[in-house]
């Protein structure tokens, strides 16, 4: 029971990840279920991607009330995720990919997270300044690199259960010239779309605790509504970093368990 309820606490992490900065919710949710509720990477893979769609989903009302989602560009960008979190379950399942390892990409995945988290503050850029990056610094494909960004989170989302809003945030702003808010927005709409393909193809390969999956996602959406009310009170750039070397430690527990 008392593991039980460390895990739904901490579950309202997971929601308030994704309404401050629209990702982190994923690489929060495979851990707890893991090594709080006990899970096996797979399961937890599964049961992460469902809670983490949900949850998102939710998160998209408030953004999208504010007017800070941008649909076409969730549209172009969200069709190559979802064929890559379909790819990604699909090579969960192949005979050599065990727990061992999908925790271990995981982990690497966390730290690669953490990079971009911790670093972005310090080249952080005006949202005037973002936009003018296309002329000089954006590929003059901008849709041939969004389709191949889409397919690489996807990928990432349906193996390791990694959400990609680390990514998807800063490819949306670069490539798709949208300002931040408008892309932590847009994020969330693409998060749940990649989520819930990646999910369907865990289907078939695991048994999902339902009861755990709802429970665990209703405390989730609390710390959503609450994280985005909080986003614009917060400064988002020092909390991402925050929560990049939250990450790194994080990552580092993970490996030294495996």
């Amino acid at each position: 029971m008392a593991t039980w309820i460390t895990g739904h606490l901490l579950a309202l992490l997971i929601g308030l990840s994704l309404g401050l900065i629209g990702g982190g919710g994923s690489i929060l949710a495979v851990p707890i279920l893991v090594y709080v509720l006990g899970l096996n990477a797979k399961t937890a893979i599964a049961m992460s991607l469902a809670i983490v769609g949900m949850v998102s989903l939710i998160g998209v009302i408030p953004h999208w009330r504010r007017g800070n989602v941008n649909l076409k560009t969730a549209l172009s960008f969200a069709p190559p995720a979802m064929v890559g979190a379909l790819l990604g379950s699909r090579l969960a399942a192949l005979p050599f990919v065990t727990d061992t390892l999908q925790l271990i990409c995981f982990a690497v995945m966390m730290l690669i997270a953490s990079y971009f988290m911790i670093r972005q503050p310090k080249t952080n850029l005006s949202n005037q300044a973002k936009l003018s990056l296309p002329q000089k610094h954006q590929s003059s494909y901008p849709w041939l690199a969004i389709t191949l960004e889409g397919l690489g989170v996807g990928i990432l989302t349906g193996f390791v259960g990694v959400g990609g809003g680390f990514m998807i945030i800063p490819a949306l702003v670069l490539l798709g010239g949208i300002p931040m808010k408008e892309a932590i927005g847009t994020s969330l709409l693409i998060i749940s779309f990649n989520s819930a393909t990646g999910f369907l193809g865990y289907l078939n390969q695991v048994n999902i605790n339902w009861n755990l999956t709802l429970t665990f996602t209703a405390v989730a959406i609390l710390g959503v509504i609450w994280g985005t009310y909080f986003s614009s009170k917060i400064q988002g750039a020092k909390l991402q970093k925050a929560f990049g070397y939250f990450l790194i430690a994080i990552a580092v527990f993970i490996l030294i368990k495996r």
